[in-house]
């Protein structure tokens, strides 16, 4: 999806006290960027930062970290976290942002940083099979977040799409994760504190099923 660039963008997040620009320098030390010690889950493509915003906020006890490549989209998730946070006159904490192509999100993390959850929300389903390995659940990523995913984490991911979905459970499976809860009709699941993404909001007025599933992730083979 295309979105307008907006001129007061990069002087924000310059400014920003939970904005990170070159978070390769936290690799393997992330869990002391935060001003407490608390687990840390990753959103992978925060976009304009609806969810992560409100999933940090009624998570105190869990430190957020929101990762996107287009400046245009941390401006509003920057923005979009200040609202939340401002209604309940709350310090903003628990939330930090950053731009990286995930594609080598190895470049910021490592064995060290021991994330408990991933979240994958809606991301581009690339159809064309030339451009399946630039999926974010397509096996190849899925082997870079073993590195920095705890034993025991998990996945949660999120699509409109039915052939990404599909594809999806194959590339879980093939990279060993152990697929512990799958639906193909989110909403009919009434699935308590559920966030609803800009997307999901979108695609589900259109009367588009959403598909999830979660996966974990077992390192030592034992059940």
């Amino acid at each position: 999806m295309r979105i307008r660039k907006r001129s007061w963008t990069k002087q924000e997040l310059d400014t920003c006290s939970f904005y990170i620009d070159t978070p390769q320098e936290n690799k393997g030390k992330w869990k002391s960027v935060f001003k407490v010690e608390r687990p840390i889950h990753i959103e992978l493509g925060c976009g304009k930062g609806q969810f992560i915003a409100n999933l940090a906020f009624r998570n105190p006890e869990i430190n957020f970290i929101g990762i996107d490549l287009i400046d245009t989209m941390l401006g509003l998730a920057k923005r979009n976290v200040e609202e939340v946070y401002k209604k309940e006159n709350r310090l903003i904490d628990n939330v930090i942002l950053t731009r990286c192509n995930i594609e080598q999100i190895l470049t910021m993390m490592d064995e060290n940083d021991k994330v408990e959850r991933i979240y994958i929300n809606f991301c581009n389903p690339w159809p064309r099979g030339k451009h399946h390995k630039k999926r974010l659940t397509h096996t190849r990523q899925l082997e870079l977040y073993k590195v920095f995913l705890k034993d025991g984490g998990d996945i949660h991911f999120k699509t409109d799409d039915d052939n990404l979905f599909i594809d999806s459970l194959h590339y879980f499976e093939e990279a060993g994760y152990e697929i512990v809860w799958k639906t193909y009709d989110l909403h009919s699941e009434k699935i308590e504190n559920n966030i609803i993404t800009e997307h999901e909001k979108m695609f589900s007025d259109e009367g588009i099923k959403i598909k999830a599933l979660i996966a974990k992730l077992n390192k030592t083979g034992k059940i």
